[in-house]
């Protein structure tokens, strides 16, 4: 359900009487100074981005990473402006646009599908949580973008990017490379520069595997930092959103405005604190600092490319100042196989739970398989849904099979960190993000190699990617990983090692 652009173009060129200007990699801080000194207005900047859209996602290149455009984003911009010439700005976010995976709720005319033709037509009756913090910063909800249908968590054949809804999202640095999922047009949309910021969601990698692979940084929050309310469900004891941006200052920036204690998720009350994150960041926080290198526990396998990457950024951090702790084992024995299981379970309560409260076309797990099945054609001419019916043989969550799968998970993963941390006084555990992108590949699915998202996915521990380095032209991350709440000194060394390496380059056109 995308909306169309000829109207909006025509508002988009009338508003850019600077259109001539190339918003494409600047950052928050140069909009605001502009915007402050009368140079760009918020709604200059949305009709830019409108027509880039237009003409990098949907022609020339077609990237086909945004799935529909707010309806409502230029007057937003409009009354932002406004309110700046009479009282200043809200905060750093104001008037910024920013883009939303297609399963987060806006109570709008836009629609919170998931990519699937089953939601197509489902507008939530109000915000998500992270929405109204949105909102309430200032910020412009520009639209929402394309992800892998369901999070990827239909098939176990599913190609990362895809959707019924929205098609393939394609990688900008390589069209025949995959994007990763499953925020993969959250991904896509920042490092095209098509928006300043995004959301993503992410149960394990879905935020740090498409922004590595994209060239961009991702923030994969603790558990509980970010509300999930308003936000179609995987797994509540994994899931949470987190901020896409170009550099770790944005990523920072976008998270302080979305963290808050929310009512509707409990896990909120847990934060043991809330940061100005993008506040206190300096070129030299990786001096004094101790850092856990894991060599022999991501992925699948190694890349020669990938490594000699890792290595130079070891010896980068080394020669900051960063006291190296190589090589350290990890050992998480039942741990994948158990979450694994949380997963089913917890989706099909979850999902329940979501597609009632929201008034969804379809109201459960069982509607929904149902639904795909008579609608094969369109829903499934490239996979199935055989996770789908995983899941539904699935029972309560008062299940001894689900509590003992829950408790084994959980331990395994926060014990390693926690354990890891102390003896050796660890301030960071690093790990490649990703390895080069794979070929897209619609019979045989997505073909993972490299990645180390698990840990911190599955203890509910925080995990920022930041670029760092290319194999062949394709971009390729690194991870910190953190204890619990720990985000405020992982964007700290994060923003150290952007700082220090600048290797960022944005695909080009």
């Amino acid at each position: 359900m995308r909306t169309p652009l000829v109207g909006f173009l025509m508002l988009a060129l009338t508003a850019c009487t600077g259109s001539e200007r190339d918003y494409s990699e600047m950052d928050i801080a140069s909009l605001h100074d502009q915007m402050q000194r009368g140079e760009l207005s918020s709604e200059e900047l949305v009709g830019w981005y409108i027509d880039r859209i237009e003409k990098i996602d949907r022609a020339g290149p077609t990237l086909n990473s945004i799935i529909e455009i707010n309806p409502d984003a230029l007057n937003i911009a409009r009354a932002l402006d406004e309110e700046w010439k009479t009282s200043g700005p809200r905060g750093p976010m104001h008037g910024i646009p920013v883009i939303l995976k297609a399963n987060i709720d806006t109570g709008d005319q836009m629609h919170t599908s998931a990519g699937s033709l089953a939601l197509a037509d489902h507008i939530p009756p109000q915000d998500a949580f992270v929405v109204k913090r949105l909102r309430d910063s200032g910020a412009v909800i520009l639209g929402k973008a394309n992800l892998s249908e369901w999070a990827n968590f239909r098939s176990t054949r599913s190609t990362s990017g895809w959707s019924s809804v929205g098609g393939q999202t394609l990688n900008p640095y390589d069209r025949a490379r995959s994007p990763c999922g499953s925020s993969s047009g959250s991904a896509v949309a920042v490092a095209a520069s098509l928006t300043s910021v995004s959301i993503g969601t992410e149960t394990d990698g879905s935020i740090v595997c498409p922004a590595g692979i994209n060239g961009i940084v991702g923030i994969k929050p603790t558990v509980g930092l970010v509300s999930r309310s308003g936000i179609i469900p995987i797994a509540h004891s994994q899931d949470t959103a987190g901020p896409m941006g170009r550099n770790v200052r944005d990523a920072a920036i976008l998270l302080t405005a979305i963290t808050g204690t929310d009512p509707d998720d409990p896990a909120t009350s847990d934060a043991e604190t809330h940061h100005d994150y993008s506040a206190s960041l300096t070129a030299d926080a990786l001096n004094g600092k101790r850092i856990g290198v894991i060599r022999a526990w991501y992925g699948e396998g190694s890349h020669p490319g990938v490594d000699a990457i890792y290595q130079s950024n070891i010896d980068t951090m080394r020669e900051a100042g960063a006291t190296i702790i190589d090589d350290i084992k990890i050992d998480t024995g039942e741990m994948g196989d158990a979450s694994y299981e949380v997963l089913l379970y917890e989706f099909r309560a979850d999902l329940n739970s979501y597609l009632h409260n929201s008034s969804a076309p379809v109201q459960s797990l069982a509607d929904l398989i149902e639904y795909n099945n008579a609608s094969a054609d369109t829903v499934m001419p490239i996979f199935g849904q055989e996770v789908f019916l995983q899941a539904e043989a699935k029972g309560p969550l008062t299940d001894e099979a689900y509590l003992s799968a829950l408790e084994t998970s959980k331990r395994i993963a926060r014990n390693s960190i926690d354990q890891l941390f102390e003896e050796h006084a660890l301030d960071a555990l690093i790990a490649p993000s990703n390895g080069p992108a794979w070929l897209i590949d619609h019979i045989n699915g997505d073909s993972f190699g490299i990645g180390s998202s698990s840990l911190a996915a599955i203890s509910g521990y925080p995990n920022i990617t930041v670029p760092a380095g290319f194999v062949s032209g394709m971009p390729v991350g690194l991870s910190f990983m953190g204890k619990a709440w720990n985000e405020k000194q992982l964007i700290e060394i994060a923003y150290a090692f952007e700082q220090t390496t600048g290797v960022r380059k944005p695909p080009e056109f």
